[in-house]
């Protein structure tokens, strides 16, 4: 691709730079500002949801009570990290913060299509947080489901925190609605659809699911404070409600969000792994196809998350059936992954590391899921810790490595800076392994039967909680390490970014590093195909 940049630009001058001052922060609306306030904002959440995570850990790392000196606080404990980690932190993830860098970047444009709306989601996304901060002064019990009746009737400050929710929600509708039009309408010449890097692909693939699902729960989420403030009978049994109907609303949301949060993920790895194979991506169009596939396939399989709930048989087989084909598109995307790094030029970077841990972590999310997805079997690990650890699989080996890995490699374009690779593996290696020793006994919990959400549990179960325990600890090590070098680096590190540290072919990489306020001196015209590695030329020179 062509960027023709113009000579007389000031490499001097960036983003970073262009304004100064916290106001000059608070009031941007150049994308790549706001996603370092996105970013932030994430990140705090992050490190609160994993503290409440690694005292939960604590708790259950031997049989009895430990540090925690009733069942209602580590209630709220994993309650508070599952919120926390969700609507806080995961679900904004990728899309708020890399989203906002990378897309405009990608496709040649300016900024996003509506900047101050923008700014405006940020700022909609830290009221909800800010409610949800006050909403845990009576912090709730109630897991991050907020399943009626309980959800209706606990004394906790239910309504607050979905309230929060919902507002959150907002946030993410006005930031998928901003990406559908900046991909339709900004692209650069030539950036034809078939053009466009596989991140935009999944990037617009989410933002499809964030503006059509999210009003559900946001209608689900005002039901829950209908029934709590003017008992209007929607879920609660005593009243002629059906609490199957809010498990039926909340899981048409959250299972197209489980997409919400690894889509963007697809997207990087797609993008990290050609570079440092130094080939062509393989099957670029299945890969696209894939991603819309499991757009659309994932408004379709939520009810397997119900299958002991008393739904019918025929809804049971047919939920079933579907979650089956969503296997399909992701196994695509795993073949041509594979095939891309298949007698490839490998380079071991970090972010490659990352790409492949990802690839590794999230086939055993896959595997497992075919075992909730069967009938006979998820009657047995339903609500057993085989599912807290192919959930996790799924999101943290999924969207939250994904997340990493995309820091990691577009961290010189970033910053300016390069960071310490050798520092940067051995985090790498704490956290890979330190995840694994986490969740592996987990799956081994599951099938022997133990059951999730348990304050206690018999002692037979202690060895195998004690290993997740350390694990747990380890992997919290590993994501401060990562993220620390990271931050280190960005504040005080002296090893400027050359403009195309991995010659990237992709447009965000031609432009220089940090990016100007603008993107680009001149409008970029794009006249090749994507991923074209191997050429002398490289792309659209």
């Amino acid at each position: 691709m062509a960027a023709h940049a113009s000579a007389a630009v000031n490499e001097e001058l960036n983003y970073l730079n262009w304004q100064k001052g916290i106001w000059s922060w608070l009031t941007s609306t150049d994308h790549k500002r706001i996603c370092f306030l996105y970013l932030y904002a994430i990140l705090f959440f992050f490190l609160a949801g994993g503290v409440a995570a690694l005292l939960v850990r604590t708790e259950l790392a031997f049989a009895g009570p430990t540090i925690i000196t009733d069942p209602h606080t580590y209630n709220v404990l994993f309650t508070m990290h599952g919120v926390f980690m969700i609507f806080l932190f995961v679900v904004p993830g990728i899309p708020a913060t890399l989203g906002n860098f990378l897309i405009p970047l990608m496709i040649g444009a300016k900024d996003v299509a509506f900047p101050r709306l923008n700014l405006f989601s940020w700022y909609v996304y830290m009221i909800g947080a800010a409610i949800g901060a006050v909403a845990m002064f009576n912090p709730i019990d109630t897991g991050w489901t907020f399943y009626a009746p309980y959800s209706t009737t606990t004394g906790t400050s239910v309504s607050l925190m979905v309230f929060a929710a919902f507002v959150l929600g907002f946030s993410s509708i006005l930031t998928g609605l901003d990406f559908i039009v900046t991909i339709h309408q900004l692209r650069a010449p030539g950036m034809t659809w078939m053009r466009l890097p596989v991140f935009v692909w999944a990037s617009y693939a989410t933002a499809v699911i964030q503006t059509v699902a999210t009003p559900v729960v946001g209608m689900t989420l005002l039901l829950i404070i209908a029934e709590r403030w003017f008992g209007a009978g929607i879920f609660d049994p005593s009243k002629g409600g059906d609490p199957v109907l809010m498990e039926h609303l909340f899981w048409f949301y959250s299972h197209p969000v489980v997409y919400i949060m690894v889509l963007p993920a697809f997207g990087v790895v797609g993008e990290i792994i050609p570079v440092f194979s130094r080939k062509p991506l393989f099957g670029y169009k299945m890969v696209v196809v894939s991603s819309m596939a499991i757009a659309a396939v994932g408004f379709i399989v939520w009810a397997h998350h119900m299958f002991v709930a008393g739904i019918s048989d025929f809804s049971a087989k047919f939920f079933s059936i579907v979650t089956f084909l969503v296997a399909i598109p992701t196994a695509i995307k795993v073949f041509n992954w594979v095939s891309t790094m298949y007698k490839g030029s490998i380079s071991f970077k970090t972010p490659m590391l990352y790409a492949m841990a990802f690839v590794f972590l999230f086939m055993v999310a896959g595997t497992t899921g075919i075992y909730l997805a069967m009938l006979g079997v998820d009657v047995y690990y339903h609500d057993t810790y085989f599912v807290v650890a192919h959930f996790h699989y799924t999101i943290q080996g999924g969207a939250v490595i994904g997340l990493i890995a995309a820091l990691h490699f577009w961290f010189p374009k970033m910053t300016g800076k390069m960071y310490n690779e050798t520092v940067s593996k051995c985090a790498f290696a704490a956290l890979f392994f330190g995840f694994n020793l986490t969740f592996i006994p987990q799956f081994m919990l599951g099938m022997d039967g133990m059951p999730r959400r348990y304050y206690d549990y018999p002692a037979q179960y202690q060895t195998l909680h004690t290993i997740s325990t350390i694990g747990a600890y380890l992997n919290g090590f590993g994501y401060t390490f990562a993220l620390a070098n990271l931050l280190w680096t960005a504040l005080f590190g002296k090893v400027k970014a050359p403009r195309n540290p991995y010659n990237s072919h992709s447009l965000e990489w031609q432009t220089q590093s940090p990016p100007i306020h603008e993107n680009f001196a001149e409008i970029p015209v794009v006249t090749d195909e994507p991923y074209n590695y191997g050429t002398p030329t490289g792309r659209g020179h």
